[in-house]
């Protein structure tokens, strides 16, 4: 089979078949098919697309080229969540307990953050000596008593994935629904989850531009979960403003503390109940969202879903003291408090650039060999739709290094008023079930 012919194709807006697909993969993981004649056909998918069968047979594919976890040996049924990632996205680690606390099974393979703010991991691992990985046996094991694990994903799982994005990050290619799709469908796939959440962001701080877009890709990710008879479903959820007040991995972690605590912001309460509810009816744990919310409600107040937490933790070595005190957590050397400029209501507060601003204070990272300042971020004060008056405290930021007069100026860029009040947009758009 000469590659050259399935680049031809694709490129005609020809249908791949499940054959040509193992040989591009199977191929390219072998060394056998160079880089530039990968990239070739990913342009290709890019401007012609894949049907769903296609995007099936190439999670299929990817999936098949490296190891996958067999956790049949967990009692039960085996939960997992994916977020396409956001500014101030915490929610796992406040969603997770929770829904473990109510009898379901979370076992979890996160990733670190590249851009913006820190991944799950790098927020875990603001906890001192938290570990993040530990072997197979292990996980189960820890999943089997205490119904939570959360740690890094295996490099034996999917190589493919990790090739191909590497490719088509410096191709101009990452920005195709089939190759995003699939790229995250078969790292969920390979962990070995019974059901799939897919909490997929759209709008200025989020991959997906429109609610329309993001709506596209979770319909490509459920297509994928039907082919593999999963239970997929997907949120879609607003990132225009951050999610909560923290930007940044200590943070961030003290926020979800304060969600289980049942003291945290609305919007990230909010989002974590609503995926919390999903993922109990996906586990049968409940019949109906009002039942599932009364559940997560109830291990909120009764800090079953906080005690989940600090079990988690201390069973993957991290100190729980930090949890109860969270003033141990990484400390900044400097907390500045910047002003707003005006009086007004918060019309915008831009999710990617305030980003972009937390990871040049160290919160996340430009490159993957960048280290990260858990102590570094930004807590707002205050979101869309607030009255704010001059001189009033708009944000603290945390840092360890003095702040530029450019750091300062693109902050505020970030920021917009109106003389009449907002309303912020809703932050569920629609959910989708696999029905």
């Amino acid at each position: 089979m000469r590659f050259v012919e399935t680049i031809e194709k694709k490129k005609a807006g020809k249908a791949l078949s499940k054959a040509e697909i193992y040989h591009w993969i199977q191929g390219y993981c072998n060394g056998e098919i160079p880089d530039y004649q990968v990239s070739a056909l990913c342009m290709a998918i890019c401007f012609q697309g894949m049907d769903s069968q296609e995007t099936a047979w190439l999670c299929e594919a990817m999936l098949h080229s490296g190891e996958q976890l067999d956790l049949s040996s967990i009692g039960g049924c085996i939960c997992d969540k994916h977020s396409t990632g956001g500014v101030g996205d915490k929610t796992s680690l406040a969603l997770a307990p929770m829904v473990a606390a109510c009898g379901a099974k979370i076992a979890k393979m996160s990733g670190r953050g590249l851009g913006h703010t820190g991944g799950t991991l790098d927020k875990l691992e603001s906890i001192t000596s938290f570990r993040i990985v530990q072997n197979e046996q292990d996980f189960i094991r820890q999943v089997n008593e205490i119904n939570l694990a959360i740690i890094g994903q295996s490099d034996r799982l999917v190589p493919a994935d990790r090739l191909l994005y590497a490719l088509r990050d410096v191709s101009g290619t990452v920005d195709s629904i089939p190759l995003i799709a699939s790229s995250i469908m078969s790292k969920k796939l390979a962990s070995g989850a019974d059901t799939i959440l897919l909490d997929v962001k759209y709008g200025e701080g989020a991959f997906m531009p429109t609610a329309e877009k993001a709506e596209e890709l979770a319909n490509a990710m459920i297509a994928i979960g039907k082919h593999f008879h999963k239970d997929t479903r997907a949120m879609i959820t607003n990132m225009d403003q951050p999610l909560g007040m923290a930007i940044g991995n200590a943070l961030e972690v003290k926020e979800a503390v304060a969600v289980l605590q049942g003291r945290g912001p609305h919007d990230v309460t909010q989002l974590c109940i609503e995926a919390g509810s999903i993922m109990l009816m996906q586990a049968k744990l409940a019949d109906d969202k009002q039942t599932a919310q009364a559940l997560l409600q109830e291990v909120i107040a009764d800090g079953k879903a906080f005690t989940k937490l600090k079990e988690m933790c201390s069973c993957q070595g991290g100190d729980v003291n930090q949890l109860e005190h969270l003033e141990l957590l990484p400390q900044a050397k400097h907390i500045i408090e910047l002003p707003s400029k005006q009086s007004g209501y918060l019309s915008r507060l831009h999710a990617q650039k305030l980003g972009i601003a937390a990871m040049q204070l160290g919160a996340g990272r430009a490159t993957k060999t960048d280290q990260i300042d858990h102590a570094a971020g930004i807590v707002l004060r205050h979101k869309v739709g607030d009255f704010i008056a001059q001189g009033e405290v708009l944000a603290e930021v945390h840092t360890n290094t003095e702040l530029s007069n450019e750091w300062i100026e693109a902050f505020y860029d970030a920021v917009a008023y109106s003389d009449e009040k907002i309303e912020a947009q809703p932050l569920n758009a629609k959910i989708i079930d696999n029905g």
